[in-house]
């Protein structure tokens, strides 16, 4: 148990600026809480909580390179000090949070709304319930596929806000082609044009209906009704034709769902 002269060392993961110094702010008030370190992506925080061993961690759950679950994958529930996430999902997703009991806060982050959770870590940390917690987390992370993939997650995309130009446009997901990943970025191909956005391919193809996209490589997510030739290459690759004109391959990792279709 926590000695009451300790303060609760504090991680903040976001990859949005804004968001974390907004977690920062309503933390800066309360004496027992030390923030010992932000990071702005999963692979930052991985490597940020295995050196630090916070007692607490805000975590963001869409980032580039590693989202939140997959920095709780990365650590290991049972090993994970008390876990607060914040996300952008609507209060339909976040029904899979709290069939769990693990706490969340919806962004745009409300002060009363962050007390509350506070208080409730407060609770946790001091009864020294870390390993219920972990129980929790590793529960979610069993339910998180199914919880998402239901009423709660899908809803799949009909559209996407794109910023161009200083204007932001909406592109139809009948219109995507193909999407790629560009460093932080990921772009969307529509007709001969690419649109960034700040997303990752695992949160983007988690969105996206799998009836009508298929991930043929952790780079490259293409429409199927797009999809023209496919000719074997080597090692259970093959390389992929768009009506288009566009040439893509696959991997060996992604031949499972390949499989898929050319049974079809």
């Amino acid at each position: 148990m926590k000695q009451a002269a300790e303060k609760i060392r504090t991680l903040i993961v976001d990859d949005e600026p804004i968001a974390r110094r907004g977690i920062r702010a309503n933390l800066k008030s309360e004496a027992d809480v030390k923030i010992i370190g932000e990071c702005a992506n999963g692979r930052e925080a991985v490597a940020a909580i295995e050196r630090e061993k916070p007692d607490l961690i805000f975590l963001d759950v869409q980032m580039p390179l590693l989202d939140g679950f997959g920095v709780v994958e990365a650590i290991g529930a049972e090993k994970l000090p008390s876990v607060v996430f914040v996300t952008a999902f609507d209060e339909h997703a976040i029904r899979a949070f709290e069939v769990n009991a693990v706490d969340y806060l919806l962004k745009p982050v409300d002060p009363e709304r962050f007390q509350k959770t506070l208080n409730r870590v407060r609770a946790q940390i001091r009864n020294s319930q870390t390993s219920e917690l972990g129980r929790r987390l590793a529960t979610l992370l069993e339910n998180t596929q199914s919880a998402f993939s239901g009423a709660e997650r899908a809803a799949y995309l009909e559209r996407i806000a794109v910023k161009e130009a200083g204007r932001i446009m909406f592109v139809s997901a009948e219109e995507i082609s193909w999407v790629s990943s560009d460093g932080n970025y990921i772009k969307i191909h529509t007709g001969g044009k690419a649109h960034l956005l700040r997303e990752t391919m695992d949160a983007m193809e988690r969105r996206l209906d799998p009836q009508k996209f298929l991930r043929v490589r952790r780079s490259v997510i293409v429409r199927l009704a797009q999809i023209k030739e496919l000719h074997p290459l080597f090692n259970g690759e093959f390389q992929i034709i768009l009506k288009d004109g566009t040439q893509l391959s696959s991997s060996r990792r992604y031949r499972q769902n390949l499989d898929t279709l050319l049974k079809n």
